[in-house]
């Protein structure tokens, strides 16, 4: 197979609206030299895979009979793709003229650059950054994740704040372009994690290996999100719970291993408590359910921690791009609402 400079790689999963909608507009600005545009269909029921073939000849379609997730949807395709730079696209995404080029001008400048995400902003509200990303993402050190321009639920307005470029912790799954000999050293997405904080796993790894991820404010694009799963589903709750826990236990060095799973345990009932006084049962249930599949996992989690250790085995060190800090404190004690008043 003939090797690409770049694979943008759209995983579906019937999302036929999304691709009449979106698909036209990737293909049309996105013609460096050398790229290629990819379908990899999830098992869709609707006809979508079809429809992108015979609509857009010019994009490759490969199709799975099944639902892998996320995760294992962008794994096995990945693994079937020659080229030197993929770039993960959401089909609920528009990107602008000249989106691409600043992603992969990124990279090719700095070899130690392994991933890097565009400036995401929401396209219902196109001057406010959108909740899968924003500017850059990081967390803090019980593994809770956060933006240059959003934490937890509230999204700042784009006002320019977040337009130069920076080191980040992990790029967003909506939009990441990734060196492809970086995310095989890495191991790849993690298909265990199915759907949600698979990208940040992937982005630990690879500052594991002495890569810096990086966000790239000069390309934007806007994204609906919520497209599979809404932001308060039970479904997307016992995800980001479960999914949180498998990344901690992965990744997390050996200093201080324990003692921050079990504050991030008790910091998850807590949750779960709160989600019990408010009346959301079913997320509540989901918390429970989350933890329970995490201890069900651990014999295939320790596995996977030992490999990742394999990585780098001496390395302790704390990326600067995690916040040493609870975002939880500063988000409900201290009132912090924007990126810029945690002064990281």
């Amino acid at each position: 197979m003939q090797l690409d400079k770049i694979a943008v790689v759209i995983l579906n999963w019937n999302g036929i609206g999304f691709l009449r909608k979106f698909l036209g507009t990737v293909v049309q600005h996105s013609a460096l030299p050398g790229c290629t545009i990819w379908v990899a269909d999830n098992g869709s029921t609707d006809g979508s895979a079809g429809w992108t073939e015979s609509e857009h000849s010019s994009v490759k379609v490969l199709r799975f009979p099944e639902n892998l997730g996320y995760a294992g949807g962008y794994a096995k395709a990945l693994g079937l793709i020659d080229a030197e730079y993929f770039v993960l696209l959401n089909s609920d995404v528009e990107v602008t003229p000249g989106w691409l080029a600043p992603l992969i001008e990124t990279m090719e400048k700095n070899r130690f650059v392994a991933a890097c995400q565009p400036k995401i902003l929401s396209y219902g509200n196109r001057n406010r950054f959108e909740y899968a990303g924003a500017s850059g993402g990081f967390i803090d050190r019980f593994g809770y994740p956060f933006c240059r321009g959003r934490i937890f639920q509230v999204t700042e307005y784009d006002n320019g704040q977040y337009d130069t470029e920076a080191d980040i912790f992990w790029a967003s799954g909506a939009c990441m372009a990734v060196r492809a000999e970086a995310y095989r050293k890495a191991g790849g997405l993690d298909p265990s994690f199915f759907a949600h904080m698979e990208e940040i796993d992937l982005c630990w790894r690879l500052h594991r290996l002495g890569y810096s991820i990086r966000a790239v404010p000069s390309s934007t694009i806007y994204h609906v999100g919520g497209g599979t799963l809404r932001y308060e589903s039970p479904g997307k709750t016992y995800l980001n719970f479960r999914n949180n826990l498998f990344m901690l236990y992965k990744n997390l060095p050996k200093k201080g291993f324990r003692g921050r799973l079990l504050a991030r345990k008790c910091l998850d009932g807590m949750a779960a408590l709160l989600f019990l006084l408010t009346g959301r049962l079913k997320n509540c249930a989901a918390v429970l359910r989350a933890h329970g599949d995490y201890y069900r996992a651990m014999p295939s989690l320790r596995i996977a921690r030992d490999k990742v250790r394999q990585l780098h085995p001496d390395s302790n060190n704390i990326p600067s791009t995690i916040l040493n800090k609870s975002i939880v404190f500063m988000f409900y004690v201290r009132r912090c609402r924007q990126f810029s008043d945690l002064k990281l």
